[in-house]
């Protein structure tokens, strides 16, 4: 049937055509010769550039050739919404408007004019930042408290249902404040562009980059180092981009566009690097060591234990992939995909795919939205 409907000829199609080729010829004609050898254009852009002249030329199966080319991008049968998530817990969402709260029926509420958020433990407050302010904010958008600080970055909540703590970033150091917003105090100095990384367990230890590139775990409570060990020092990365530890706190991931670098507690020397080109973003697995990675247009799982393992491909797609998040319960995987203007929630064995379109429009945004995170329901 496919091929009796492709030797169909829609009304007008000759002619559009043949319109289109004397457009073509007659530019090819009045070009004027090159003075000098010019750099030579992506064969990617010259697609574009001869579609688009293509498409100006023709008129209604013009416009059914770029609908055709923009459905190469993302997954075709895309839901137009998101109605719900593919199982439980609430996003955290940063778009144009600020920061939203997706419920688990796909439900959202919008926060406030926020420009980055967080989750506390069980995700029953968010830490939520301005340009000059620190809030505490309730689910449903009530403020609980503000602190002013400038220019505040990468806020992170962690401790129990009675204990918390946020670790923040100001353009000099790292300080932390309880989760009531009292007692904000500074801590080490940091590098501003890294976010921090809370390790999970009692002790109240997060993970930085200070301001040469090197990778440390301060005690708050202590006001010492955790890590590494006395009279060593972690190696220099001038490219970090990322802080993550793995659930049980006995792996420090740090990533940067060309390499994944594994820490454990023993020493200073990396466990394991991994070099990969583009990589975008990368995230524990929960209750695992093995790791999501999104480099260029697929997103692969690779074992922090087992580095020389072959990787499973999870998903692949025209990329790049702009982020990723795991679903507390670690079965699913969420995959921002901005030049399809999709999310792709991804089974962590990668035998299954949801995908939702239409992303910015649902966040009155005209950037991509950015998850912020994924936790547990109330």
């Amino acid at each position: 049937m496919r091929r009796d409907l492709e030797r169909i000829e829609i009304p007008g199609e000759h002619e559009a055509r043949e319109r289109t080729w004397a457009v073509l010829d007659a530019a090819f004609a009045e070009r004027q010769p090159a003075q000098r050898p010019v750099r030579r254009l992506r064969p990617v852009l010259v697609i574009a550039v001869a579609l688009a002249a293509v498409a100006a030329a023709l008129s209604p199966p013009g416009r059914a050739v770029l609908d055709e080319i923009r459905e190469v991008v993302g997954v075709e049968r895309a839901q137009p919404a998101l109605f719900s998530l593919p199982t439980q817990g609430r996003l955290l969402v940063v778009s144009d408007p600020g920061a939203w709260v997706v419920q688990a029926d796909g439900s959202r509420r919008l926060l406030g004019p926020y420009r980055e958020a967080t989750w506390s433990p069980s995700a029953l407050f968010v830490a939520a930042t301005r340009e000059n302010e620190l809030a505490a904010v309730e689910p449903d958008g009530d403020v609980r408290w503000t602190l002013a600080r400038r220019q505040v970055h990468f806020p992170r909540w962690t401790g129990s249902a009675t204990d918390t703590r946020i670790v923040y970033l100001t353009p000099s150091r790292l300080r932390v404040v309880p989760g009531d917003g009292t007692g904000d105090a500074a801590g080490p100095r940091a590098a501003t562009t890294v976010p921090p990384a809370w390790r999970p367990g009692a002790r109240f230890v997060v993970a930085y980059v200070d301001t040469r590139g090197r990778v440390w775990a301060f005690d708050v409570d202590a006001r010492r180092t955790f890590w590494p060990p006395r009279l060593s020092l972690s190696p220099r990365f001038a490219d970090a981009r990322k802080l993550e530890w793995s659930s049980d706190g006995s792996r420090l991931l740090l990533v940067t566009p060309s390499q994944l670098v594994v820490f454990g507690m023993q020493a200073a020397a990396p466990l394991a690097v991994l070099p990969m080109r583009d990589v975008v973003d990368a995230a524990f697995e929960p209750g695992t060591h093995r790791i999501a990675v999104a480099r260029g247009g697929e997103i692969a799982l690779f074992d922090a234990d087992r580095p020389t393992a072959k990787p499973r491909l999870l998903f692949a797609g025209t990329g790049p992939f702009d982020s990723l998040a795991w679903s507390p319960d670690g079965r699913w995987l969420v995959v921002g995909w901005s030049a399809a203007d999709q999310w792709v929630f991804v089974r962590g064995d990668g035998r299954r795919i949801r995908a939702v379109s239409n992303v910015s429009e649902q966040f009155r945004s005209r950037s991509f939205p950015r998850i912020e995170g994924w936790c547990c329901a109330r």
